[in-house]
């Protein structure tokens, strides 16, 4: 499986996971719908701006965009363990 197949797959395992931690929340009645109604719209928006970006600019780009995010993640997650 090439990184962009990878990638797609992962997401639908997250949709999936993502599915059920909502059906057990709801069922106890713990979530915020308005939030989650907003967070989920900005989520899909970016998602296809995503795909169409990886679609349009090929494997090469993702993995450049996903190194520089763990490249800024690590140095966040440094900075917060210093402080």
């Amino acid at each position: 499986m090439d990184f962009v197949d990878a990638a797609a797959t992962a997401k639908i395992i997250n949709a999936g996971t993502n599915l059920g931690a909502l059906a057990v929340f709801a069922v106890q009645g713990h979530v915020l719908w308005a939030l989650g109604l907003a967070m989920g719209a900005c989520n899909i928006a970016g998602a296809q701006l995503g795909a169409r970006m990886a679609i349009n600019r090929g494997a090469g780009f993702v993995r450049a965009v996903l190194l520089c995010v763990v490249c800024a993640m690590v140095v966040k997650l440094g900075f917060q363990r210093l402080g």
